[in-house]
């Protein structure tokens, strides 16, 4: 009997002391302490870089925050960025269904090339998907490679358009001297067929920018007597400046900014 109440007792203190412990430690009696915040606070920042970047509030960035390494990748490869693309054109496709074409030959399209019609992703991933700072003679090697993937939805969107009656014009930051025979044939391997005309960045641009090079473009285009009914890119620069047409769409890209 005596025994019985001494364990007893002793299981009481025990319990006592668990409590004044577990509330000195901040934690609650035989529970797993939870993990620090710092990761989870890590993966919004990321998040609202992110963010901030396809809302062109950092217009010239330079290179992917070493930290968000991991976020960026995980974007990417995870799925997030094709379903995103996915609805991005979904919502073109929508504009596209109520655009009434003149049946003149004159109702263009602009789209972009790198990462719009073709991918870099795997070019990037050998580059920390942005991490590290850009590599002009590395990038010229893979391009001449021709070994870009098509972006799917975009593909199904090209071949909408091209079937619909649209002038779809290719209009690329590209050289053309040295880029223009590789990328042709990318494309045509691609399944970029039909486009009415593909504009490469020729020596009458060069040292300019990409926004004053494409307007030059455009405007051009529209004093052939095009009407540019759409224009699609994944860099701000591909849609600002002049003669946008009547709507642009913004293809994500978290992994580099032209300027």
């Amino acid at each position: 009997m005596i025994s019985e109440m001494a364990k007893r007792v002793r299981d009481i203190l025990s319990m006592f002391v668990l409590a004044i412990f577990s509330k000195v430690i901040g934690t609650k009696p035989y529970s797993r302490r939870s993990a620090p915040a710092e990761p989870e606070s890590e993966a919004n920042e990321c998040l609202s870089w992110r963010l901030a970047v396809e809302a062109n509030n950092m217009p010239g960035w330079s290179t992917v925050p070493l930290h968000c390494l991991s976020h960026v990748e995980t974007y990417m490869m995870g799925g997030q960025y094709e379903q995103d693309v996915n609805y991005i054109v979904e919502q073109i496709e929508s504009y596209v269904s109520q655009v009434v074409l003149k049946g003149d030959g004159c109702d263009a399209w602009i789209l972009d090339i790198d990462d719009t019609c073709i991918s870099n992703l795997f070019y990037y991933k050998d580059k920390n998907y942005g991490c590290d700072p850009f590599d002009p003679g590395g990038f010229v090697a893979w391009v001449m490679k021709g070994e870009c993937p098509a972006i799917p939805a975009v593909l199904g969107l090209f071949t909408k358009l091209v079937e619909g009656g649209f002038k779809v014009f290719l209009l690329t930051g590209r050289d053309q001297q040295t880029l223009s025979p590789a990328t042709i044939a990318n494309l045509h391997n691609q399944g970029f067929i039909g486009y009415h005309r593909v504009i490469f960045r020729n020596q009458s641009f060069k040292g300019k920018s990409a926004v004053v090079f494409k307007s030059e473009v455009r405007k051009q285009l529209v004093e052939e007597g095009y009407r540019i009914w759409g224009n699609v890119g994944d860099q701000w620069t591909d849609l600002q400046g002049e003669c946008l047409g009547n709507r642009a769409f913004k293809i994500p890209n978290p992994m580099y900014c032209v300027p």
